[in-house]
């Protein structure tokens, strides 16, 4: 017999949404989870509130070297927005509906536009070292495998039981970001995302067919918010966009690759920042390692 009792509920969703809002003087429109690389980009925000999260009532705490583990709430830009400064991963030993707990925390805040990133080993060989990729669509292997986030009880005043996924990457912002992209002189990649459990290294042979299955990218994180997102806000928009970096353990690779926030990534592997590795296939065959979050 199931354990009802072992899902996430609406009071503790509602429980953490309340805490939140007791510390901020913002109301957040727009939300953002930084990945591997990125969390200096919370530096920038204006006017901050800052809640550490393992304060926050049911939380997910990440355990992975790098996650600051903050909420950084204030305006970027001009924009009420609130940073995710470290996130949690299934592999970490979170069940799936915890993981994406910050999604519907959001979504509970009155937030209808997430921008999710993180760090990817790139599986398309037209993709070169610091490549950003925009997320189109994605495969959720392990959503697919019975770990989905919306197992389990569904509430329908939150969303339907059976959520469209056919357009899970909101069209009009992926156009903003190509404008925006195209304006800065910056050459985006537009791809499918790859979504698997972690933390061991894909082998060749997985890699092989993560392409044949028409992956661009592979991580272990982002699919599952998304899934949770598309359930709680329906027609709200969400984007993601993902750090592509194949090869920058290649010997033919004349020096370390650097990411889109400009540090150098075989240094934040040294200082454990994103310290794991993943494992990564060219057009050759050839296997070789990349950090992912």
């Amino acid at each position: 017999m199931i354990d009802m009792n072992q899902f996430i509920t609406s009071e503790e969703i509602k429980a953490a949404a309340d805490f939140i809002r007791e510390r901020t003087q913002y109301q957040p429109n727009i939300g953002l989870i930084l990945g591997s690389g990125l969390n200096s980009l919370a530096d920038t925000i204006d006017g901050p509130d800052i809640i550490p999260t393992a304060d926050i009532p049911n939380w997910p705490v990440s355990t992975v070297p790098g996650h600051a583990g903050r909420l950084v709430i204030g305006t970027l830009e001009g924009q009420s927005v609130l940073v995710l400064q470290g996130r949690t991963h299934f592999y970490e030993g979170y069940p799936m509906d915890r993981v994406t707990l910050p999604i519907r925390v959001m979504a509970a805040l009155g937030i209808s536009t997430i921008i999710v990133t993180n760090a990817s080993g790139g599986l398309n060989p037209d993709y070169e070292p610091g490549d950003l990729m925009l997320i189109r669509d994605h495969l959720n292997f392990p959503g697919m495998a019975g770990n989905n986030p919306l197992r389990g009880p569904n509430d329908e005043a939150v969303g339907p039981r059976f959520p469209d996924m056919t357009a899970p990457y909101d069209a009009p912002l992926r156009s903003l970001a190509r404008r925006v992209a195209a304006d800065a002189g910056i050459n985006l990649r537009e791809g499918v995302y790859a979504y698997v459990a972690g933390p061991s290294f894909e082998t060749p042979a997985e890699l092989r067919f993560l392409q044949i299955a028409g992956g661009d990218a592979v991580a272990a994180g982002v699919a599952a918010r998304r899934g949770g997102h598309v359930h709680r806000t329906g027609s709200c928009r969400g984007s993601t966009c993902g750090d592509s970096r194949p090869g920058y353990l290649d010997r033919r690779q004349s020096g370390p690759a650097r990411s889109a926030a400009g540090d150098d990534v075989e240094s934040r592997r040294s200082a454990g920042d994103g310290a794991a590795g993943r494992a990564q296939i060219d057009h050759r065959g050839t296997r070789r390692a990349e950090p992912f979050g």
